[in-house]
């Protein structure tokens, strides 16, 4: 079948491309790149046509309030409006675990709306929320840095490898629609600061990490259990300090 991946060239784009190519589909890479530029609607009726899926994997380029909301409203109503014209079946997303208790965040708020939309679309659609990637563990660190000193909630989280997510995503996308959210998540559960920590000693990073539980993630204070998945959640192989080990 023709999957259009939104968002292509990506982390989770381009292994869900090799993916999808290698089972035999036809995945189409949709990017600015590929001449397909989801905000001013350039190039979306000429890849859709003839497409059963779209894989919308795509994501901001600007983290600020404003403008990951326009990004993610706009883009996402261009899509959805192309899909409709072109008569596609099947809209997935990818989104993250515990969006719906993080909305003190701008970010999250943006990534609420965007669900919103798919949902009242009228087009058959799946929703994958993945917890946060191995990969992006340094992203988080960086995010709640403040001079040499790194401030995190001392709350789980249950990250997973970006691989093994977009082997979640392809699966949804090649099966039927299930017009609700699935969860895909890491095996194993740790305390984020302390996580935090041991990777960048492990790294030789001189930061200090500091447990504060009003730490705030992108924006938002954390329960216990607010980046945690669900007990029905598809729960991935790849451990974490596999992953670590085969990056030194």
């Amino acid at each position: 079948m023709k999957v259009v991946v939104i968002g292509g060239t990506g982390l989770i784009g381009s292994k869900l491309v090799g993916k999808l190519n290698e089972h035999g589909h036809e995945a189409v890479v949709a990017a600015p790149s590929t001449g397909v530029n989801t905000l001013t609607g350039e190039g979306l009726a000429e890849v859709m046509k003839d497409a059963s899926v779209v894989v919308d994997v795509s994501n901001s380029p600007s983290f600020e309030d404003e403008a990951v909301m326009t990004f993610f409203r706009t883009s996402t109503t261009n899509v959805l409006n192309a899909e409709a014209e072109a008569g596609v079946q099947h809209h997935v997303a990818l989104s993250v675990v515990g969006t719906e208790r993080l909305q003190e965040s701008g970010y999250f708020r943006a990534k609420q709306a965007q669900e919103e939309l798919i949902k009242a679309s009228g087009i058959p659609y799946s929703i994958v929320h993945a917890t946060q990637f191995f990969e992006f563990m340094k992203g988080i660190a960086d995010s709640a840095t403040e001079g040499d000193t790194v401030h995190l909630a001392p709350v789980k989280i249950q990250p997973v490898y970006s691989d093994d997510v977009a082997a979640a995503v392809g699966r949804t996308a090649v099966g039927t629609p299930v017009n609700g959210v699935v969860e895909v998540a890491g095996p194993d559960a740790f305390q984020l600061d302390e996580l935090i920590r041991d990777g960048l000693a492990a790294k030789g990073d001189p930061r200090t990490v500091v447990s504060d539980p009003h730490a705030r993630y992108f924006g938002a204070e954390l329960k216990e259990t607010t980046l945690l998945p669900g007990p029905d959640a598809h729960l991935a192989e790849t451990r974490f300090a596999d992953w670590a080990a085969q990056q030194k």
